[in-house]
Protein backbone atom coordinates (compact mmCIF):
# COMPACT_ATOMS: atom_id res chain seq x y z
CA UNK A 1 0.00 0.00 0.00
CA UNK A 2 1.57 3.33 -1.01
CA UNK A 3 2.24 5.96 1.63
CA UNK A 4 -0.15 8.43 -0.02
CA UNK A 5 -3.05 6.07 0.73
CA UNK A 6 -2.13 5.87 4.44
CA UNK A 7 -2.23 9.63 5.08
CA UNK A 8 -6.06 9.85 5.28
CA UNK A 9 -6.03 7.00 7.81
CA UNK A 10 -3.79 9.03 10.13
CA UNK A 11 -5.82 12.25 10.06
CA UNK A 12 -8.03 13.45 12.92
CA UNK A 13 -11.68 12.39 12.95
CA UNK A 14 -14.24 14.84 11.63
CA UNK A 15 -17.45 16.07 13.27
CA UNK A 16 -19.63 13.06 12.54
CA UNK A 17 -16.90 10.66 13.66
CA UNK A 18 -16.57 12.49 17.01
CA UNK A 19 -20.32 12.15 17.53
CA UNK A 20 -20.11 8.42 16.80
CA UNK A 21 -17.18 8.06 19.23
CA UNK A 22 -19.11 9.97 21.92
CA UNK A 23 -22.17 7.72 21.47
CA UNK A 24 -20.04 4.57 21.70
CA UNK A 25 -18.32 5.83 24.86
CA UNK A 26 -21.69 6.72 26.37
CA UNK A 27 -23.02 3.25 25.61
CA UNK A 28 -19.94 1.50 26.98
CA UNK A 29 -19.45 3.47 30.20
CA UNK A 30 -22.93 4.82 30.87
CA UNK A 31 -23.86 8.32 31.97
CA UNK A 32 -22.79 7.89 35.59
CA UNK A 33 -19.24 6.69 34.90
CA UNK A 34 -18.29 9.40 32.38
CA UNK A 35 -17.83 12.22 34.96
CA UNK A 36 -15.59 9.92 37.02
CA UNK A 37 -13.64 9.00 33.90
CA UNK A 38 -13.18 12.66 32.94
CA UNK A 39 -12.19 13.58 36.51
CA UNK A 40 -9.52 10.88 36.47
CA UNK A 41 -8.32 12.02 33.06
CA UNK A 42 -8.10 15.62 34.33
CA UNK A 43 -6.08 14.55 37.36
CA UNK A 44 -3.71 12.60 35.12
CA UNK A 45 -3.20 15.57 32.81
CA UNK A 46 -2.64 17.88 35.79
CA UNK A 47 -0.05 15.52 37.29
CA UNK A 48 1.70 15.26 33.92
CA UNK A 49 1.87 19.06 33.61
CA UNK A 50 3.21 19.38 37.16
CA UNK A 51 5.90 16.77 36.50
CA UNK A 52 6.81 18.47 33.23
CA UNK A 53 7.11 21.83 35.01
CA UNK A 54 9.31 20.30 37.72
CA UNK A 55 11.63 18.74 35.14
CA UNK A 56 11.90 22.03 33.24
CA UNK A 57 12.65 23.86 36.51
CA UNK A 58 15.37 21.37 37.45
CA UNK A 59 16.95 21.66 33.99
CA UNK A 60 16.98 25.46 34.20
CA UNK A 61 18.48 25.36 37.71
CA UNK A 62 21.13 22.92 36.50
CA UNK A 63 21.99 25.18 33.58
CA UNK A 64 22.25 28.19 35.91
CA UNK A 65 24.54 26.27 38.28
CA UNK A 66 26.72 25.23 35.36
CA UNK A 67 27.00 28.85 34.18
CA UNK A 68 28.00 30.13 37.62
CA UNK A 69 30.61 27.37 38.11
CA UNK A 70 32.26 28.01 34.74
CA UNK A 71 32.71 31.74 35.37
CA UNK A 72 35.98 32.21 37.26
CA UNK A 73 35.85 34.59 40.22
CA UNK A 74 37.43 37.99 39.64
CA UNK A 75 40.25 38.84 41.99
Amino acid sequence: MPLINLIPLLSMPGGSEWILIAVVVLLIFGGKKIPELMRGLGKGVREFKDAKGNVEKEIEEGMNEKDTKETPPKA
